[in-house]
């Protein structure tokens, strides 16, 4: 028997919840990256940031096949499927004798997470449209960035009782208690008679027209842009945070303070999205990121790629807010015109921002010098990339 959808505040936890592996499995690892690193005998001092990119190598490979599946066969036994992979590389880096082994397990989690990232995504479309899902997405970002907020304190935690691998255990446990809610609660919210069969025909149709909608192509290319530009802090934020700027242990707090600038402008736009629609926010937060980038470009070289502390938390803090403003709404702008193929729609356009995002991110991240000057320098030149495109979006 087939539960009954959820009430709309239970919705959208859960949909945060499934959304919130890919983050709890970056975060909570912050702390511990130099401690693996050591522990698995790395040789450079940036390498363990493959850590955290390699988890978004195995999403885009999962982003290729979790959507048109989903179309094929439904939302919840492509998630079944998503988390049990998940389970399975959290064991495999839980065990890991070696870097090769860790890489091997970030992937299979990576690859596992893609379902959660692309049928959260499709199971809001499927039950809402327009500013209406742009308001559950941003909703669901408010909850979500809950997480990043407290994974780092939850893994330096760990790492005070016990060993990183207790991290991994974590993982394992949180993924078996979502699925579990997700087979409890959520029902199947793409019919039978709404599926479309699996053949080369109907994937290539889907394809072409996810990658001519040009607006759609020209939004999801912004939005890799802007995931390149989060990407890049994530890799290098402990080195930048814990390292350079000795905070050691009281890392976790600064973290959280800039992961509450994303949930905080996320939330906000919740409410201003209904009123001044998703084009008007996404133009005027890219066009705030960039410009504020370019002014503490200069003020970071001044400094010798040095700036004071404050100056930097007030700076991340600013450019967060933009960040969170574009997350949820450049999604939905991609998605927008492509509701009756969301299922492929949403793995093409998931898997080619993440693929976009990920060597831009990994390329800003192994620039990193001891200074904040590469990280800053990234930000500005993605960022007015994203503007341009932007622009280009809407010339039509």
């Amino acid at each position: 028997m087939q539960p009954t959808m959820p009430r709309f505040g239970e919705f959208v936890t859960l949909i945060a919840m499934l959304s919130s592996l890919t983050a709890l499995s970056i975060d909570a690892m912050l702390p511990a990256l130099a401690i693996i690193g050591q522990d698995l005998h790395v040789q450079h001092a940036n390498e363990p940031q493959l850590i955290i990119s390699t988890l978004f190598v195995g999403m885009v490979f999962g982003q290729i096949v979790v959507g048109p599946l989903s179309d094929a066969y439904g939302r919840k036994p492509l998630m079944y499927a998503g988390l049990i992979i998940f389970m399975l590389g959290s064991l495999v880096a839980m065990l890991a004798q070696d870097f090769s082994q860790m890489l091997l397990g970030r992937f299979l989690q990576g690859l596992g997470t893609a379902a959660p990232r692309i049928l959260t995504m499709a199971l809001v479309r499927d039950c809402y449209a327009g500013r209406g899902m742009a308001r559950v997405l941003s909703f669901t970002m408010s909850i979500f960035v809950l997480v990043p907020m407290i994974a780092p304190s939850l893994g330096q935690a760990i790492l005070l009782l016990a060993s990183w691998r207790s991290i991994f255990s974590g993982f394992l446990l949180l993924a078996v208690i979502v699925a579990g809610w997700f087979w409890l609660r959520m029902p199947e919210t793409l019919p039978a008679d709404k599926r479309r069969p699996l053949n080369s025909q109907t994937l290539q149709q889907a394809l072409r027209e996810t990658l001519t909608t040009r607006s759609s192509m020209m939004y999801m290319l912004t939005a890799g842009l802007v995931f390149g530009v989060f990407l890049s802090y994530l890799s290098s934020s402990q080195q930048i945070l814990q390292i350079q700027y000795r905070l050691g242990e009281q890392f976790p707090l600064y973290f959280a303070v800039l992961a509450f600038s994303v949930g905080g402008a996320s939330f906000l736009n919740a409410r201003l999205v209904m009123h001044y629609g998703m084009r008007w926010l996404s133009h005027r937060a890219i066009l705030a990121f960039t410009l504020l980038s370019a002014i503490f470009w200069v003020i970071t070289y001044q400094a010798g790629g040095q700036p004071s502390l404050t100056s930097l938390m007030v700076y991340l803090s600013l450019a967060f807010v933009a960040l969170g403003i574009m997350f949820g709404n450049l999604n939905a702008l991609a998605m927008e015109p492509l509701g009756h193929i969301a299922g492929i729609a949403a793995s093409v356009i998931g898997s080619l921002s993440t693929l976009t995002a990920i060597p831009l991110g990994i390329l800003i991240g192994q620039s990193y010098d001891g200074t904040v000057l590469p990280l800053v320098t990234g930000f500005f030149l993605l960022g007015l990339a994203a503007s341009v495109l932007m622009l280009k979006a809407e010339a039509h």
